[in-house]
């Protein structure tokens, strides 16, 4: 198992403020997302060369850092088709660029009609988005295995994607061996759904099998009958059960404490290592 978190997440900017925070908390692995830490980098092809990918996966490596996952995160079905455009050809940049960041998979979620917001459309529901999905990541398929490498798909419960189901339809439109999952169990859920979590991370294992790159790891709380975000271990999930299920599945996971930022780094990973290793 590793326990990884994503660059931005460590609370600096540029290549050298991040290796230093990487180092000082102890990180073994990072899901990296370049554009968020480095404000020269831009979601716009050509942004991120491969000598800029070379410099930043040879300080990696060189920090003893692994890259399980490179975030290209885009909305497929945004309004604007011309930012849709500068995204896909920025994630063909990083499939391209991979192997020098030191990783084999760049990811993404499936978007939302209502653009930035990235969150509930009704329109996100049909028909129409699943195929606007499939065929944008049919693409980005098809170029990533002209570099050898794979893509990452994220449901989340607002996103065209938003369930397991959905999902799992999307890779079959696909139907391209080098399509990976990162599951999230927590984006799944919302009121009408978030006690039944168990068995969404069941129905998830049993879909994806084979399939997940990344578990995102977060905790969650209920306030004013909403869904709120908070670090592992502060919330309801039952992670002895989860980190049990997970454990099963794969001894090797690589979990992603994503959103777990400042002082709830090093109390987080205590917790999740901890548990992994009680269970």
């Amino acid at each position: 198992m590793k326990i990884a978190f994503r660059t931005h997440d460590l609370g600096a900017k540029g290549l050298q403020g991040v290796t230093e925070r990487i180092e000082e908390y102890g990180i073994e692995a990072v899901q990296l997302v370049v554009y968020k830490f480095m404000d020269e980098v831009k979601q716009k092809p050509g942004s991120l060369t491969p000598q800029l990918a070379a410099r930043i996966g040879g300080a990696l490596k060189e920090a003893g850092v692994s890259v399980p996952l490179i975030g290209a995160y885009f909305n497929p079905v945004h309004s604007d088709k011309g930012k849709v455009a500068d995204c896909v050809g920025a994630f063909k940049d990083y499939l391209s660029c991979a192997k020098l960041l030191g990783s084999d998979i760049v990811g993404s979620e499936t978007g939302s009609f209502n653009d930035d917001k990235w969150t509930y459309n009704p329109l996100n529901r049909t028909e129409e988005a699943l195929q606007t999905v499939i065929a944008t990541f049919t693409e980005l398929a098809d170029c990533a295995a002209q570099h050898g490498v794979y893509i990452g798909m994220e449901g989340a419960a607002g996103h065209c994607c938003w369930c397991v189901k959905q999902l799992k339809r999307a890779i079959e439109g696909i139907a391209r061996p080098n399509v990976k999952v990162i599951f999230d169990l927590y984006n799944y859920l919302d009121m009408s759904n978030y006690k039944n979590y168990m068995d969404i991370l069941e129905e998830g294992l049993s879909a994806f099998a084979g399939r997940i790159a990344v578990f995102h790891m977060k905790d969650f709380v209920v306030q004013e009958d909403r869904i709120k975000q908070v670090a592992p271990g502060r919330g309801m999930f039952d992670y002895p059960a989860i980190l049990k299920r997970i454990k099963a599945y794969d001894r090797d996971a690589v979990l992603v404490l994503e959103g777990t930022t400042g002082q709830d780094i090093l109390p987080s990973i205590e917790f999740v290592r901890s548990t992994w290793n009680s269970v």
